[in-house]
């Protein structure tokens, strides 16, 4: 972590836990939402952030931020839940690293009295309702939709022939599932192109570089790979780098990272999908904002997604 990262989730718990707040407002005076991320360690949620924190700043909210180190570390993050819950909480906006996991932290929410405003990924719907869970809305974009345009791609990108790999997100936890289910589908409508390997590198980048090494190693006739975000994406074309083969292996990642597209531009990656981080956390804010009015909002508000290949 950075030292500006680290600095913005310093900051994050220090306001959470050691500010006093109440049901009056924060120290401006405005309501407290807390959005707690799966990490800050990823160029996604620090978009997100940033769209949260300009609705924040126009509504007059009191923004509290937090985040675990690692996005697989989901008892890290039911604890900063906990933690934010024993405070004067008004709102919580929450990104759950694990749909499943998350669950008993949002029940204790809905318990003290707090809406539950849900982002990028789902809470579990069948969990959920058997703890007699709720949450008001969910904001993000189809991950299954974002999938399939990305196997569409490498399915054109082949001619509908080839070998292909897939470097999976966390197994278990819906984003990353979604994503793979929408890639395997458009590609089972191409009987000529054969996955022959899909391994999960945990959506980090280091693991994706050592996973990708070992998948050219096995399978060095290769053509084409798609890695469920970006983070893993950039690790997967630097493992392609060092084995020689940029420019000669399809590389398409998911989340339209700035760096990505730098990738793109050098031709060291070739599409990644885009779905709009910044948007999401506008979007949250505005929703809990509305939430403390009184209105309602939409069970469901999708955001645009779309193909970035050049």
């Amino acid at each position: 972590m950075n030292g500006k990262i680290r600095t913005t989730a310093i900051l994050g718990i220090t306001l959470a836990l050691g500010t006093a707040c109440n049901r009056e407002g924060g120290p401006s005076g405005g309501p407290t939402v807390a959005l707690v991320l799966k990490t800050l360690n990823n160029p996604f949620f620090i978009e997100m952030e940033a769209g949260a924190r300009e609705a924040a700043d126009s509504l007059g909210v009191e923004l509290l931020v937090q985040a675990p180190d690692r996005e697989i570390d989901v008892e890290k993050q039911m604890q900063i839940v906990e933690n934010l819950l024993q405070t004067d909480l008004d709102v919580l906006v929450l990104v759950p690293s694990g749909s499943r996991e998350i669950v008993p932290a949002v029940v204790k929410a809905n318990q003290a009295g707090i809406p539950v405003v849900v982002v990028d990924t789902r809470v579990d719907a069948d969990a959920l309702a058997a703890a007699g869970g709720r949450v008001e809305t969910f904001i993000g974009s189809d991950n299954v939709d974002g999938g399939r345009i990305a196997g569409q791609f490498v399915a054109r990108a082949l001619n509908g022939q080839g070998r292909v790999a897939v470097v999976e997100g966390i197994p278990g936890h819906e984003t990353g599932d979604s994503r793979l289910q929408g890639f395997r589908e458009a590609i089972a409508g191409y009987p000529g192109i054969e996955i022959v390997a899909s391994q999960t590198a945990n959506w980090e980048r280091d693991q994706a570089f050592n996973v990708t090494q070992n998948i050219l190693q096995s399978h060095p006739d290769l053509q084409a790979l798609f890695a469920a975000n970006d983070v893993m994406a950039l690790g997967a074309v630097e493992a392609v780098a060092a084995a020689g083969r940029t420019g000669d292996l399809i590389v398409v990642g998911f989340d339209a990272q700035d760096e990505a597209r730098a990738a793109l531009e050098a031709g060291a990656m070739d599409a990644t999908v885009a779905q709009h981080p910044r948007e999401m956390g506008r979007l949250a804010v505005e929703s809990a904002w509305r939430l403390l009015q009184g209105e309602s909002v939409p069970a469901e508000q999708p955001v645009r997604i779309e193909l970035v290949s050049e």
